[in-house]
């Protein structure tokens, strides 16, 4: 059976519907950075769709290549996620999406390492003809946060963001935005596939103690 990010780490991926705080440790990403309007038909959030589900699959798929990977074990490949902000507002507002700014990833595996990444960038490169070049390694560390899952259109997270802020005041804490510190989606369905009103996605917020 293989390895499904989504199941062993419910903690992470599958929260229940009412906030709670979680520790996110460390984990590797395939990202791309970019700006604007995602649901801007053929944009810059669409391209970077393909580049990262070019190179998540190069590497699932890296023994049918003939590239053996030290420690690799078979696996579903990880959601995608995306972390967003414009400038000078704290958190995001969804009524200026021409002004996001955005970081589009998947996780990547623990056995897949700077160098395995940088085969995989060429070896995308080489099979699909596309220029993989803006595709990055990423560590990210997110440490203490408050997430909850959103049901629903994305143009409805407001009421779900809502309720996390009111949730970790009563608890103690308060958001943690920073250049480092982002809003964080994990989409755990298909928009092209799903009625916006049965999507579901995780929202992640940074918070410290007050």
């Amino acid at each position: 059976m293989p390895f499904d990010y989504k199941k062993e780490y419910r903690e992470f991926y599958l929260p229940p519907a009412k906030p709670g705080i979680v520790r996110v440790p460390a984990m590797n990403f395939v990202a791309v950075r970019g700006h604007g309007d995602p649901n801007e038909e053929g944009g810059a959030y669409q391209s970077a769709l393909g580049l990262l589900y070019g190179i998540a699959f190069t590497i699932k798929m890296s023994p049918k290549a003939g590239h053996a990977m030290d420690g690799y074990f078979e696996y579903v490949v990880p959601p995608l996620e995306g972390f967003w902000w414009q400038d000078g507002v704290v958190g995001v507002d969804y009524t200026r999406k021409q002004d996001f700014q955005w970081i589009s990833c998947i996780r990547l595996p623990e056995f897949v390492t700077r160098g395995e990444f940088d085969w995989a960038v060429a070896e995308a490169a080489r099979k699909k003809r596309t220029d993989f070049s803006a595709a990055e390694f990423l560590a990210i560390e997110e440490g203490l946060c408050v997430q909850c899952m959103h049901s629903g259109s994305y143009d409805d997270e407001p009421a779900t963001v809502d309720a996390m802020h009111a949730f970790i005041a009563g608890q103690g804490y308060e958001p943690d935005f920073s250049d480092a510190r982002r809003h964080h989606e994990i989409y755990l369905s298909d928009a092209r596939r799903t009625a916006p009103g049965k999507l579901r996605t995780v929202i992640r917020h940074p918070v410290r103690a007050c």
